[in-house]
């Protein structure tokens, strides 16, 4: 009894990523039956919302860079590359003592692999809550691209250019009274239902710029399509650089264990994980088409700028508004799903001896705190989400989608050959 007690207590400063459920299990059985453990449904949402982020409003600029073929083919290749890594990490998991990225990795390849992914979970998370804090920022107040066209807010469309609707002020608010109580939530399952309706105003922010496009189409307003890259018009690098964008789009990996962690049939967790893919490829897809139908060559990086242009009549203003404004609310429940892995391992790297985040109030209030603060001010200094989608999908994405599982397969299959 007394080593089950000690290896107990080993697991949880060992692992501190997932909730303490061994602890719990240890208390009276009437508190034990109160936990309740994740749905399938909502393992689901949480992976589907996990990858539909910031990166659905670049795959069309991806598109216009690759053409209609190489970047319907590019979106395909991906899922299915990142549907064999998981299944990778997933038996792993099964398989060893571990059951964090980190932990498994450092199972295989020690302490500096286990912080390698650390570090690059860190990298790859907080980039994207800055990309959600930008693409919010340009929803609310607008944007000033690099050719000096100046795209207005829905705030500015509104009320007009004041002070109190500019970037610093209206994303400040957005941070102190919606991000902040959503990321102080402690279990990721407490965030199946809004993933649930982020994941609702994905696909209707889809459905509304198909409906634009095809009656753009009906009205020969279109724009021309290129099956093939223009190299008249741009470079090899362009195309190498925008590859990442999509591997960014599908970077799930970093919370497959928080969320299988939670799941009432861990076993559940491959299907779940093909499912969102599934949902995933036919977001990507529709909206990599439709929105290069609708806006053509001028599509900007971030789609949803585009969608400032006078439409004429105010019904089509209206339209604009409420597509901007619904993919700019399902980032907003987005971020604290991102923000939930990205916590658990700092707190892992920082502090691996102390108990579990979620039981100690004063950890996680800071690294709460911290968190969201850094992201805010970082996505005011560099409002452009481009940069951010390039350097994490050439290298941390990569890394963690197929570095180190490929990493890992190799080395079990030199174990094996070995014994």
């Amino acid at each position: 009894m007394k080593n089950q007690q000690n290896n107990d207590e080993y697991e949880v400063i060992a692992h501190p990523l997932l909730h303490d459920f061994k602890a719990l299990e240890g208390q009276t059985s009437s508190s034990s039956c109160s936990i309740q453990k994740a749905s399938f449904s909502g393992a689901v949402f949480n992976i589907s919302t996990t990858m539909i982020g910031a990166g659905i409003m670049s795959i069309p600029a991806t598109i216009k860079v690759l053409g209609i073929i190489p970047g319907f083919i590019a979106i395909v290749v991906v899922a299915v590359l990142t549907e064999v890594t998981v299944e990778f990490l997933l038996r792993y998991t099964n398989s060893g003592k571990s059951e964090t990225y980190a932990g498994i990795v450092g199972e295989s390849f020690g302490p500096l692999g286990s912080i390698a992914v650390q570090v690059c979970i860190i990298i790859t998370n907080l980039g994207c809550l800055i990309i959600f804090f930008i693409i919010i920022g340009d929803v609310l107040c607008g944007s000033t691209q690099s050719g000096g066209a100046l795209h207005l807010g829905i705030l500015q469309e509104l009320f007009g250019i004041h002070w109190w609707n500019s970037r610093a002020y209206a994303l400040l608010l957005i941070a102190i009274f919606v991000m902040l109580p959503l990321v102080s939530l402690r279990r990721v399952d407490s965030l199946r239902h809004s993933s649930a309706v982020s994941v609702l105003l994905a696909v209707v922010f889809v459905a509304i710029s198909s409906a634009m496009a095809i009656y753009a189409l009906c009205e020969g307003k279109a724009h021309k399509l290129k099956l093939f890259p223009d190299f008249a018009l741009i470079s090899i690098f362009d195309v190498f650089t925008s590859i990442p964008v999509i591997v960014t789009s599908f970077g799930v990996h970093v919370n497959v264990h928080p969320i299988r962690a939670e799941l009432g049939e861990p076993s559940d967790m491959k299907l779940a994980a093909r499912i969102s893919l599934l949902i995933c490829v036919l977001i990507y897809s529709s909206i990599g088409f439709f929105g290069y139908l609708l806006f053509g060559a001028s599509i900007m990086a971030d789609m949803l700028v585009n969608f400032d242009q006078n439409s004429g009549s105010t019904f089509g203003q209206l339209l604009n508004i409420i597509v901007r404004s619904s993919y700019a609310m399902h980032l907003l429940l987005v971020f604290p799903v991102m923000n939930f892995s990205l916590r658990a391992n700092i707190d892992e790297l920082l502090f691996p001896h102390k108990p579990v985040l979620a039981e100690s109030n004063s950890r996680f209030l800071i690294l709460t705190c911290i968190l969201l603060s850094f992201s805010y001010f970082v996505a005011i200094a560099i409002p452009n989400i481009w940069y951010f989608f390039q350097f994490m999908g050439s290298t941390t994405v990569v890394c963690l989608s197929f570095i180190f599982p490929g990493a890992l397969i190799l080395r079990g299959y030199q174990q094996q050959r070995t014994r």
